[in-house]
């Protein structure tokens, strides 16, 4: 087919058709059998942010899921956070807290899988336009983005890819 890469847990998936950690570890486990690198997504809901249970939630999927790939696996696995709570609902998550989950979701890591956390790809899923883009990717933990309404448009994908500093 020519794929290289999944989308696993994406927010849509969770909420739509009802994805549990039970599922995406089957799907986790077809797709290094397929020989594809997954994209592993993690976010909290509006509710969730709004009663201050982001880490908690955003852990419990790690932990569900990432914490049982081999060392092996998770090399190749590649992690993205979206901010469910500001995807369509007005609210816009800041260069800040994007960083701050992004660091927090790197500590996680390391507790399981040790300095390979540092070189695990956390990507940014939440909202990425071409006027938030270099302000969000020149966060330490942010790694790049996972571009969803914006990779609609050549000239906003294409702006955004200029606003990524080599790191």
């Amino acid at each position: 087919m020519g794929c290289r890469y999944v989308i696993l847990g994406h927010s849509e998936r969770r909420q739509y058709y009802g994805e549990t950690s039970a599922t995406l570890n089957k799907k986790m486990a077809q797709a290094f059998a397929n020989g594809l690198q997954p994209i592993y997504c993690v976010g909290e809901n509006l509710e969730e942010r709004e009663a201050d249970r982001h880490f908690d939630v955003v852990k419990t999927q790690i932990e569900e899921v990432i914490y049982n790939l081999t060392p092996a696996q998770f090399a190749r696995t590649v992690i993205a956070y979206e901010p469910v709570w500001a995807i369509g609902t007005g609210k816009t998550a800041t260069a800040e807290q994007a960083q701050e989950i992004h660091a927090y979701i790197r500590t996680i890591l390391r507790e399981k899988f040790g300095a390979a956390a540092d070189e695990t790809p956390i990507l940014y899923g939440g909202s990425c336009k071409p006027s938030n883009a270099p302000e969000l990717f020149a966060k330490e933990d942010v790694d790049g983005g996972l571009i969803g309404g914006a990779a609609l448009k050549a000239a906003d994908f294409l702006a955004i890819g200029k606003g990524f500093p080599q790191k």
